[in-house]
């Protein structure tokens, strides 16, 4: 059973090189980064990501298990990556054993190649929080428009989310 504790992290430098592979690479990603930050969202975020706000995260679990199960990895974080994103991780984690009871390990044998009536088997997947979260992220790539989208200086430059 994961706890917060168990949690892999995966650094910003880490990160930024799947992201740089991945859109070096032709066809569907095989990573997806949520963005668990609800008011503190706007001032940029990392390229690709959805907003998942925390605050209407449980509502949106079901569908988010869904839409992402056939990712490698889900990399999970909010501004600092201490509360928010680890808790939502967890939590999803947690609606993905519910909803895809079988997802835990990569099956072969399945009878008929369906899972809770989708056509493809949910493949084993790594869930992770981006160490530091976006305010790291921003510390490191806000300037590059390959990785940070939508990215507002002024926000930052004053500590306004810190």
């Amino acid at each position: 059973m994961a706890t917060i504790g168990t949690l892999e992290r995966v650094s910003a430098a880490t990160l930024s090189k799947l992201i740089l592979a991945q859109a070096a690479t032709a066809g569907d990603p095989t990573i997806a980064i949520v963005d668990v930050r609800d008011d503190d969202y706007i001032g940029g975020h990392i390229k690709g990501a959805q907003n998942a706000p925390s605050r209407s995260l449980d509502a949106m679990l079901p569908t988010l298990v869904r839409k992402l199960q056939d990712k490698e990895t889900v990399v999970f974080h909010c501004a600092l990556s201490q509360q928010r994103g680890p808790s939502a991780a967890l939590r999803y984690i947690r609606e993905r054993e519910r909803l895809l009871p079988s997802s835990g390990a990569a099956e072969s044998d399945a009878k008929d190649g369906t899972a809770g009536g989708n056509s493809t088997k949910p493949v084993k997947q790594k869930v992770v929080v981006l160490d530091r979260g976006f305010v790291g992220w921003q510390e490191e790539y806000s300037t590059d428009e390959r990785l940070t989208e939508g990215y507002r200086k002024e926000l930052w430059q004053d500590g306004y989310w810190g």
